[in-house]
């Protein structure tokens, strides 16, 4: 059985609970990092006990699931995580910083807290899975991307920076990992409802959706369950704009 890695799958209405759920449903053995002191740090203030509810109920489906709970802004913190949790086949890179800033409230602070997480875990968590690496095929690497690219975020300046990161990573490191039967893609999701959003700009957001809603969790995760399927193992060095027409 495989095993799949969720970086950053601490709340229940998370897109990493949902995605860590999709894999578990597809029989997938699950392992999460967690990291309380950000979500508690942000709007949607989370139970500090969810992750131990999401861990219970991947379990309830049959599946190993084990938690970490790490500072992915640290620079070992990569390799700790692979440490601790043995060899991976999957490995979602889910877990982001991001916090609002514009170019009056820009700080030096603010770009390299972003950097440590949305760029440089992410890169070194991808270095660590594929030297880790001992097989000729099925490997599996998403990265979780935004919408950086389609129009301005003038209010998200580090972050949008950073997440073009991901995209230019993604594309060049498919190229460099598909010999070793590894494949890379990124997903940007859209707008999704995971916890952040007010009833007042669900509503106004709803109005202009020309779907007549906004992305869920689970709409991130079916996609991210094709991906690391069998069946996509011939796509690689892609981003998907999984956005619902937005």
């Amino acid at each position: 059985t495989r095993t799949a890695l969720i970086t950053g799958a601490s709340r229940l209405h998370g897109i990493g609970a949902a995605i860590a759920r999709a894999l578990a449903h597809a029989g997938l053995n699950i392992a999460i990092t967690t990291y309380t002191p950000y979500d508690q740090a942000m709007p949607w203030a989370s139970r500090p006990d969810e992750s131990d509810d999401l861990i219970a109920s991947l379990r309830a489906l049959g599946v190993t699931a084990r938690r970490l709970e790490i500072d992915l802004s640290q620079p070992d913190a990569p390799a700790q995580v692979f440490d601790h949790f043995g060899p991976l086949e999957v490995l979602i890179n889910n877990a982001a910083y991001s916090t609002t800033d514009g170019i009056d409230q820009l700080t030096a602070y603010q770009i390299d807290a972003h950097y440590a997480v949305n760029m440089r875990a992410m890169m070194l968590l991808c270095a660590e899975f594929a030297r880790r690496w001992h097989h000729t095929h099925g490997g599996r690497i998403v990265n979780l991307t935004s919408g950086q690219g389609l129009g301005p975020m003038p209010d998200e300046l580090a972050y949008v920076a950073t997440k073009g990161a991901v995209d230019a990573f993604t594309v060049s490191l498919s190229a460099a990992l598909m010999p070793r039967g590894i494949t890379v893609n990124a997903i940007d999701p859209g707008i999704t409802d995971s916890g952040w959003i007010t009833d007042d700009l669900r509503s106004h957001l709803i109005e202009k959706a020309p779907t007549g809603r906004i992305g869920q969790p689970d709409d991130a995760a079916r996609l991210v369950a094709f991906l690391v399927s069998e069946d996509a193992r011939w796509i690689t060095g892609q981003i998907w704009r999984s956005r619902g027409g937005q």
